[in-house]
């Protein structure tokens, strides 16, 4: 079955091995709150976009900004494009509070959230932030208590990623 256009929510993350346990995190609230996680290879209405791995290469030294160039094409297409680009709303996710400011100031006014690194904390603002995109009924357990979040977190360290590992291996 092929998700509804409006319940899609589009992922612009790092798809690398360090990055591996938030992609699961994200794609775990995603689901959990209803909708269905979408990858860069599609484009939606909704999406998260997780700009913590800009920055420098260590081994090149020059930036890598793809993850920040992508969010400019989708807020481009949300102020410039079709009536339905126009209503698409997005989330962007940074490690830390206010570290955009650094290099991407441009993007100040968005929804910027930063996990620290953290699935918890990026599952928390993923679910926050649906919240809010439909109606209440839709995301009911954006509210509820951890223990959902923490089997999640259990089933990580005890059975290969159900998320990444096609996309890892």
């Amino acid at each position: 079955m092929v998700a509804a256009y409006e319940d899609s929510v589009f992922l612009n993350v790092p798809f690398d091995k360090k990055y591996a346990r938030l992609f699961d995190g994200l794609v775990f609230a995603v689901h959990d709150c209803g909708f269905v996680a979408r990858s860069a290879f599609e484009v939606d209405d909704s999406g998260i976009h997780d700009i913590s791995r800009a920055g420098s290469d260590r081994q090149t030294g020059l930036a890598r900004f793809n993850m920040p160039l992508e969010l400019g094409f989708f807020l481009g297409a949300k102020r410039y494009g079709t009536a339905q680009d126009r209503q698409k709303c997005c989330l962007v996710l940074d490690r830390e509070r206010y570290r955009y400011r650094s290099f991407c100031s441009d993007i100040a006014g968005q929804d910027i959230r930063a996990h620290n690194d953290q699935p918890r904390e990026a599952i928390r603002a993923v679910r926050d932030w649906l919240s809010t995109q439909r109606t209440a009924s839709k995301c009911l357990v954006a509210r509820r208590s951890s223990t959902v979040t923490n089997g999640f977190e259990l089933s990580l360290q005890c059975k290969p990623r159900m998320f990444t590992s096609i996309l890892l291996s």
